[in-house]
């Protein structure tokens, strides 16, 4: 080919992506990015993010265009394709997209994760007439309406607290009893007035006409309950985006990448941070911090 290689390729514009790529072009590797879909990844859909950043914005938009801009300062090129594949051939690797393969000394995937789907009626018929993942964006649509969010982790229960915001009612369907987030989520929900706890139930079917109208719920005791409502928010956690990735790279149960402590997955070069990774802690700092330690890894290989 007659295309030189990058000294590192990074497939993701989420955080981790975007910071890893700044630490590796200023220690003086080319470097480029890969997305695709839009830069920042999970974050942009969070106005306040919780903890935000020290000296940077509270909101996960900004924060990500900030990052976006500095790596543009740097001369970091960001190409908006899809990777279908990725494969080494010798000893450098191959990232494939729908136009063209580039080549690449070292590879940092921070492609991320993506919400799960329930897979109940109505879910799909309604996505983007009722049925949302991010209350940030669209609980102003639902001023003094009901809105159903069902999950009972962090990103569930901060949500609905968003929610209680805008709507007369939120209704929090968690399959099971306790709380799956951190405390300090659980406490504010539970002492919220406008969030109704719809405990050991499950979201079974999604109904109206044009726009959603109600969502009927399954309890563990057999009963039924139709809930009224405007809007039904689904954070039932995460699957990775790890689909283009060669067969060789071992992934858990979940799918998601095994990497060992360097955070480089059993594919020498082939490295892997923030949420397509198994292990990963879930919170912005971590998301850095891995970042960080396998920039410092590559650098001290190839510069």
């Amino acid at each position: 080919m007659a295309e030189s290689a990058y000294d590192v390729l990074v497939i993701g514009e989420g955080v981790s992506g975007l910071a890893a790529a700044q630490v590796c072009a200023k220690a003086g590797a080319t470097t480029a990015t890969l997305e695709a879909q839009l830069f920042g990844g999970l974050i942009i859909n969070i106005n306040e993010m919780d903890p935000s950043p020290a000296t940077h914005t509270a909101a996960g938009a900004e924060y990500a265009s900030e990052l976006m801009q500095a790596n543009a300062d740097l001369g970091i090129e960001s190409i908006q394709e899809p990777v279908t594949g990725v494969r080494r051939t010798n000893g450098l690797f191959e990232i494939v997209t729908a136009s063209t393969t580039r080549r690449a000394k070292q590879v940092i995937v921070a492609s991320g994760a993506r919400l799960k789907k329930l897979g109940v009626p109505g879910e799909a018929e309604f996505e983007g007439r009722g049925v949302s993942q991010c209350a940030d964006c669209d609980g102003p649509m639902y001023q003094g309406e009901a809105a159903v969010v069902v999950g009972g982790g962090d990103s569930a229960l901060q949500e609905a607290l968003v929610l209680a915001h805008y709507c007369d009612k939120v209704y929090l369907v968690h399959r099971g009893t306790p709380f799956r987030a951190q405390p300090r989520f659980a406490e504010r929900v539970r002492n919220e007035p406008k969030i109704a706890l719809v405990l050991n139930a499950t979201l079974a079917k999604i109904s109206g006409t044009q726009m959603v109208e109600s969502a009927l719920v399954h309890h563990a005791d057999g009963k039924e309950q139709t809930i009224p409502c405007a809007g039904v928010f689904i954070y039932v956690g995460l699957e990775p985006s790890s689909e283009f990735l060669p067969s060789e790279v071992q992934r858990d149960a979940r799918g998601f990448v095994v990497t060992n402590a360097e955070l480089e997955t059993a594919v020498p070069g082939l490295w892997a941070i923030g949420a397509v990774r198994s292990g990963y802690a879930g919170l912005l700092t971590d998301a850095l911090d891995e970042a960080q330690r396998v920039a410092a890894q590559i650098a001290g290989r190839i510069i």
